[in-house]
């Protein structure tokens, strides 16, 4: 026997016992441990690790609750026998006077070791598992040398103390290895016939004191074997209880980070309208102001004006013991009817149902969704399908166009009349604008990306805003239009040359097209980012009216155009071609310039040190 066997039914358990489920659930103790004590912190999800510490604290230490259970029955059995022996002398059979003192010393020594804890500190299943050890002295063995004492001294045979042997092996076999259980049962039957036999030799009947030992001894040994069995059983129920609530912990954290970490807001509400927990996006949706939470939960849904939808959305669908899958909406009246916010919500249920009448209560579980989001969702999807829709039409438009354009060509170069000529011009003019069309859906279209290099914007943006208004064919000097003003020292940027020269005349074409007539009415500005140090912003201002605000929503949307000829994909192409780079497209209105005006701003990734190094040399070689 190993001596890892030798040790107690509540001792560290065998490797060859161990099943790899144990093994796993062990090594992952720590981590659930360390998840337990982050999930403190978070109220929203508290009631799920409750519940697992409460399946922890029903495992506890069985070897200490049976320890202190033992030791309250060694009190209770020695008052008894001291009660017992003051009876019997109150009725007029005085006991023994060192039966009386033997009595009586036990009962003080059980309560001592009852009483006082420092006398009990360090028992553990490896120190009663040996014989050395002062607890189990202090326990089985003074019970041992009491009960076997008391048997030899009642010379009469007027008691059975031989029975008192049964607490002893019973402690011995819950809270000791079976071969030290079988040891101590050993030694009270041996001790059953030593008595045995010295009544035997004062003249008492051998047969039958000798079968009355021989029986107590065969007792004690099935006593020790069952309660070995027995506190065997506890252990692995113990192990097993353990091993669930590690498991418990862990999905605990597990589902908390899941849940918290979800865009869809969750609330566990219970039959009273009591929110049992939330997570940040349900907190976020239930708030009046936006950018704000409501407190952590528990809290009622009950009491809040604005809430009472739900509240009644709850109440309708426990009553009616369902609610449709695909849920329905929902609408929250924030401040007073009409000049509050409105906030419409996707409301979907789901249930837990109680097995068994004394379960856990029934819990509501409400999914919240914001309508505007799963509306925005809804449109980003189709946009996606139509991006590819588009660029597959796109191609298969461009080999056809490119024979429409080479034949008008050559129906140009043959025909000479007046009409004809007119004809053919206006088919090249909208072979152009078709053609820019398809190149324009091609340039976003899925599949085409490259790579972001390092790239000097101040040269960049300087040379395209001098090619543009060559092209456009801007009065130069104090009547131009376009004002641009760069650093003189390279400005890095981490873009593709051609493309941010694209979202550049983009911007350059649509702020002419809308500004006021006038010197400077627009202008382009290229710094550092003053929030954001490793960003550079470059800003196209036009002077005019205000973009309005149902035209601003669509802004960047593809194919939305305020201009009959207009294709509606230059700003979409903007962002598009920004979000590839890492950059960020917004308008804004500015008022507080003179004259007010509207104003594209790109927030631009900055190159490293060793990029701005190499374009210097790049720039000024030996």
């Amino acid at each position: 026997m190993s001596g890892e066997r030798t040790q107690s039914w509540f001792g560290p358990v065998p490797d060859s016992e161990v099943e790899p489920s144990e093994i796993h659930e062990a090594t992952a103790a720590g981590e659930a441990q360390a998840a337990e004590g982050a999930a403190e912190s978070h109220a929203d999800s508290q009631f799920l690790f409750r519940r697992a510490r409460r399946l922890g604290d029903a495992g506890g230490n069985a070897f200490a609750r049976l320890y202190r259970a033992f030791l309250g029955a060694r009190v209770a059995l020695a008052l008894v026998l001291l009660a017992a022996q003051l009876i019997a002398g109150f009725l007029g059979s005085p006991p023994e006077r060192w039966t009386l003192l033997l009595c009586t010393a036990y009962a003080g020594q059980t309560l001592l070791l009852w009483l006082l804890p420092r006398l009990q500190r360090g028992a553990s299943a490896q120190t009663l598992a040996r014989l050395s050890s002062p607890h189990w002295w202090l326990g089985i063995g003074t019970d041992l040398a009491v009960f076997g004492l008391l048997h030899a001294l009642d010379r009469g045979a007027s008691v059975n103390y031989g029975a008192l042997f049964v607490m002893p092996v019973l402690m011995a076999g819950v809270l000791t290895p079976r071969l030290l259980a079988l040891a101590v049962a050993a030694m009270a039957a041996l001790l059953m016939l030593g008595v045995a036999g010295l009544a035997v030799l004062r003249g008492a009947d051998i047969g039958l004191r000798l079968t009355q030992a021989g029986l107590a001894g065969s007792g004690f040994f099935v006593v020790s074997l069952l309660a070995g069995e027995m506190a065997s059983r506890l252990a692995r129920e113990q192990r097993a209880a353990r091993g669930s609530m590690e498991f418990a912990r862990q999905q605990a954290a597990l589902n908390r980070l899941v849940i918290e970490e979800m865009q869809e807001g969750v609330l566990v509400v219970d039959q009273r309208g009591n929110v049992r927990a939330a997570n940040p996006a349900a907190r976020a949706l239930l708030a009046e102001a936006p950018a704000t939470m409501v407190r952590k939960a528990p809290f009622p849904l009950k009491g809040v004006a604005a809430w009472l939808p739900l509240v009644q959305a709850v109440e309708q669908a426990v009553a009616a013991g369902g609610w449709p899958a695909a849920g329905r909406d929902v609408l929250l009246q924030f401040g007073t009817a009409g000049a509050g916010a409105q906030r419409s919500l996707r409301l979907r249920m789901r249930f837990t149902r109680r097995r068994e009448p004394h379960a856990s209560e029934d819990l509501c579980v409400l999914f919240i969704e914001d309508n505007r989001l799963l509306q925005a969702r809804s449109q980003q999807e189709k946009l996606a399908a139509m991006g590819r829709v588009s660029a597959g039409i796109a191609h298969e438009i461009r080999n056809p166009l490119a024979a429409i354009a080479q034949a008008n060509e050559l129906l140009a170069e043959d025909s000479s009349e007046p009409r004809a000529q007119q004809l053919t011009r206006m088919v090249a003019s909208n072979v152009a604008r078709l053609t820019r069309i398809v190149d324009d859906v091609l340039e976003v279209a899925p599949g085409t990306r490259q790579e972001a290099v390092p790239l000097d914007a101040s040269s960049l943006v300087a040379e395209t805003c001098l090619d543009w208004a060559r092209t456009n064919k801007l009065p130069p000097g104090p009547d131009d239009p376009l004002a641009c003003s760069v650093p003189l020292r390279p400005l890095v940027v981490a873009f593709d040359p051609e493309h941010l020269r694209r979202v550049l005349v983009n911007l350059l074409d649509n702020a002419l097209r809308h500004a006021s007539p006038g010197p400077g009415s627009v202008q382009v500005l290229l710094a550092d980012d003053e929030e954001d140090p490793a960003l550079a912003r470059l800003s196209v201002f036009s002077a005019g009216a205000p973009i309005p605000a149902e035209v601003e929503r669509h802004l960047f949307e593809p194919f939305f155009s305020t201009r009959s000829r207009g294709s509606g994909l230059g700003l979409y192409i903007c962002r598009e071609l920004c979000e590839r780079y890492g950059a960020r497209i917004a308008y804004r209105r500015r008022d507080d310039t003179t004259p007010p005006c509207n104003e594209f701003l790109l927030r631009l990734r900055r190159g490293d040190g060793s990029e701005l190094s190499d374009l210097i040399s790049d720039a000024n070689p030996p």
